[in-house]
């Protein structure tokens, strides 16, 4: 099964291109982007806000196994009383 859409390929293709020719600049500090891995997190990101087949951010999947976890753990010990 395939992880990305085909939408997010041609956001992430669009950006690094940018990036090659040394025109994309960060949305926050508005600063040239040097890195590669940076090029291809904002396409991923930009892909994510259009509605694009990306999966969720890593930081966000540990948070939300960590919250189901305390989640269960609750019940367990409300289950016992």
């Amino acid at each position: 099964m395939a992880r990305y859409g085909k939408a997010a390929a041609k956001k992430v293709e669009k950006t690094v291109h940018e990036w090659k020719e040394g025109k994309l600049e960060s949305g926050r500090s508005g600063k040239k982007v040097k890195s590669r891995e940076q090029a291809i997190a904002i396409g991923l990101s930009e892909a994510r806000a259009k509605g694009a087949k990306v999966p969720k951010k890593a930081a966000a999947k540990k948070s939300a196994k960590k919250k189901t976890a305390r989640k269960a753990a609750a019940k367990k010990r409300t289950k016992k009383k």
